[in-house]
């Protein structure tokens, strides 16, 4: 890494970055932020290195969900609460129904930024920038709101410390222990199907505990039972930002806003100032692999990014739809497998389902997130590859922003609860449901 800085991806074509009108103003914050403290570790970074290797070579399973964009305006501890609970829910219910362990990686304190298909958004004739994520302007349509102001991404930074600190104390204070697995039901959940199911599980968990402890086995000396490793994650869009927290630690460089960073689909071309940031940074990284993506594309970027082939380092995210799914990726994964890359693979079921219904809301219909879940485990058995995990948009919230699922939502219902600042997200039961789905995919699978 000779030739890479921070900086280095200044020589190339950066797409999706807002044009600041005051470079002073910029300038200003950015100072600000090389100076501010890290959000991350880089042994976090490490330990995260190590979990993804465990997932690479089949002994675990990497759950990633949060927010497809955070926002300032609806920021709470108990948003970022239910988010986790939802996150515990699953996860506990791949590691029992699947017999497996899960890695737990949320798109949470660092997810402001969004790539938007165009740099404009028009409307009644009148043109204005595209709302590109809280971290850059405003979703308001109005000049002052879309004009991209620097300040906001000390905003993102602060919400991000005071997420991170959060986020810490529930997965180790005690909140995230699996004697308190009943805590974590959400009452919007009550309201399904799978409110049974999950508590009939807690209950199989906890009598296996209480045995444990009529037995003399000291459960508070397991710290995989008292707490729990909540990573964060999210995509390196907005390279302003992400320059100026990386750091250098033993000689090594990290990028600290975060554990594991992704670049998108539309930033993952050859030559992009994305690729050219974060094939420097130690963190473990990932990409987005969509319906055009090649054979040399994968080979491209696995040499690129991870040279010298460590376990655990690179990430292939899979968003191509239900079709491509079935016809393109078993040749990805083959292909990969043949060269002897080490890639984790996780399936992102909900980009590549995303549709306009006819009252005008963008949603994702739960049937076709669940086909592409089964498609992209057929592949890996047609392949021969180990799936390696999930990637969902979701909230802990009851929104109505996809149709189907346990609530039966329906098209007419989308107004009801509709408030994602970007694209639909699954609410709390229907990514419940898509674990319970994944775990019966991930026992099935593992058996074999």
């Amino acid at each position: 890494m000779s030739n890479w800085n921070p900086s280095s991806w200044r020589q190339h074509t950066a797409l999706h970055q807002p044009v600041y009108p005051d470079q002073d103003a910029l300038a200003d914050v950015t100072a600000q932020l090389k100076q501010s403290p890290p959000l991350v570790f880089a042994e976090e970074v490490r330990s995260l290195r190590d979990d993804l290797g465990r997932v690479e070579r089949g002994e675990g399973f990497l759950l990633q969900g949060g927010d497809c964009a955070e926002s300032f305006a609806e920021f709470s501890e108990q948003n970022l609460r239910d988010t986790v609970k939802v996150i515990l829910q699953m996860a506990v219910t791949l590691t029992y129904a699947g017999s497996c362990p899960v890695v737990k990686m949320g798109r949470v304190a660092g997810q402001f930024a969004k790539p938007r298909s165009s740099p404009v958004e028009t409307r009644d004739g009148v043109s204005l920038p595209s709302y590109l994520g809280d971290s850059i302007n405003g979703i308001d349509f109005t000049s002052a709101s879309r004009t991209p102001d620097p300040q906001r991404m000390l905003r993102a930074y602060q919400q991000s410390v005071t997420s991170i600190n959060l986020l810490r104390a529930m997965a180790t204070g005690g909140f995230a222990s699996l004697q308190n697995i009943r805590a974590w039901n959400l009452e919007s959940v009550q309201a399904t199907p799978l409110a049974q199911r999950y508590g009939a599980m807690t209950d199989q968990i906890h009598q296996a505990l209480d045995f444990m402890h009529a037995c003399g086995v000291p459960l508070e000396a397991f710290s995989s039972l008292q707490g729990t490793a909540l990573y964060i994650s999210h995509e390196a869009l907005l390279l302003e930002f992400e320059e100026v927290m990386a750091r250098e630690v033993d000689g090594c460089w990290y990028d600290l806003s975060g554990h594991c960073l992704w670049v998108g689909e539309r930033t993952r071309q050859p030559g992009s100032a994305h690729l050219e940031f974060i094939r420097g940074v130690e963190n473990p990284v990932g990409v987005k692999i969509g319906p055009t993506a090649s054979v040399d594309d994968c080979l491209n970027l696995c040499q690129q990014l991870n040279p010298d082939n460590q376990s655990g380092k690179l990430l292939f995210i899979c968003r191509m739809g239900v079709e491509q799914t079935q016809q393109v990726l078993p040749q990805l994964l083959g292909s990969v497998k043949q060269a002897g890359h080490k890639v984790v693979w996780v399936c992102d079921p909900m980009h590549g389902n995303t549709e306009t219904a006819s009252s005008g809301y963008k949603t994702r219909n739960f049937d076709r997130i669940m086909a592409e879940l089964e498609a992209f485990f057929a592949a890996h058995r047609e392949a021969g590859t180990y799936p390696g995990g999930l990637h969902l948009e979701m909230t802990g919230r009851y929104v109505t922003e996809c149709t189907g699922g346990a609530y039966a939502i329906r098209e007419e219902d989308l107004h009801h609860c509709y408030e994602t600042q970007c694209d639909p997200r699954l609410n709390a039961g229907q990514a419940l449901e898509i674990a319970y789905r994944a775990a019966d995919e991930l026992r099935r699978f593992r058996q074999r």
